[in-house]
């Protein structure tokens, strides 16, 4: 059986697929408000192009693909993407990243579709707040969960950036949300990724601090959940929610690691805090073949550092996080 294996013996399992580099939010710590150098269109791949590389992906081991942005529903018919995906052989695992915005409406098409887990980025319960660090309305966002809820998804995983002195405070809301709504619920630290990454490192909260604040109020029983992602999990003793730490500064999870990055223009990057890229899109347009796409992408992967640098040079990656998909 083929399967991808990096330099550091690490195999590659997951690909994390970007559709668009935009996104109806402005969260500061992710895109700033002033950013308007988005690619154009014809820049990003086109549906059959993705469908092509991700064939080649799942030909040679990958099993689990996770589809982002910017925010992926402002992609066009991103619905008609998930069809040409879900049918893909050795692909079990074909999720979605969501600010949750629009999701009201594509609840219902993206789980026929063939979506079946969703992750929802929300960091407070608060409009006001809300609208301070994403210069959106909370409502929305509400109201596209409760549609993802009806509609079958499960698990749906809320992600909360904790930002010291921005939202600290509301961990204990989002937990007892969750366990109303029987939503996993992930927090996250903030990373130095653009210029509006580095600014948000002004918050640094670390998540080990997080924990203990949590284990005064909750039972926490040491947990496993599918997904293939970074997360560290806990069940909350007594219930079926579930609470987990992505810990890139505090605790980062480097030696695990079993992903890539396909961003919107199909440049395939190695790591979310280093520059290691792999451009597939002027060869895919050049006319290459099906095996030697597979080649390249064999390549891209021998090009994957051992680790990201987000602590010693938090400076270095200059492109946003909205950019490469998270």
């Amino acid at each position: 059986m083929n399967q991808l294996i990096d330099p550091f013996k690490r195999p590659i399992e997951y690909v994390r697929l970007s559709v668009t580099d935009r996104c109806d939010l402005r969260c500061f710590y992710c895109m700033p408000e002033d950013h308007h150098q988005f690619q154009e269109p014809a820049e990003w791949l086109s549906f059959d192009e993705i469908q092509r590389v991700i064939g080649a992906f799942t030909r040679l081991g990958v099993s689990r693909i996770r589809i982002t942005g910017g925010e992926p529903l402002v992609r066009r018919n991103v619905d008609q993407l998930v069809e040409k995906l879900a049918v893909l052989p050795g692909l079990d695992d074909l999720s979605m990243s969501t600010n949750a915005v629009s999701l009201s409406r594509f609840a219902q098409p993206l789980y026929a579709a063939g979506v079946r887990r969703l992750n929802v980025s929300l960091d407070t319960l608060q409009a006001e707040r809300f609208k301070t660090i994403t210069k959106g309305k909370l409502d929305k966002v509400i109201k596209g969960l409760m549609a993802a809820k009806e509609a079958g998804f499960s698990p749906i995983k809320i992600n909360m950036v904790v930002m010291k002195g921005i939202n600290d405070d509301e961990v204990e809301d989002m937990v007892e949300f969750c366990l109303k709504h029987d939503f996993t619920l992930r927090f996250i630290e903030t990373m130095p990724m653009g210029s509006s990454g580095l600014e948000a490192t002004d918050h640094y909260q670390d998540l080990q601090e997080i924990k203990h604040r949590l284990q005064q109020h909750y039972d926490l029983i040491p947990s496993f959940m599918p997904g293939g992602g970074p997360a560290r999990y806990f069940n909350i003793a007594g219930s079926k929610a579930n609470i987990g730490f992505i810990t890139p500064i505090s605790q980062h999870f480097c030696d695990t690691c079993n992903r890539v990055r396909l961003s919107a223009d199909g440049t395939l990057y190695m790591c979310l805090g280093q520059e290691h890229n792999f451009p597939l899109r002027p060869l895919l347009r050049a006319g290459i073949s099906d095996h030697e796409l597979e080649n390249a992408i064999r390549a891209a992967i021998d090009l994957k550092p051992e680790k990201h640098e987000f602590n010693e040079k938090p400076e270095q990656v200059v492109r946003f996080m909205s950019f490469t998909g998270g």
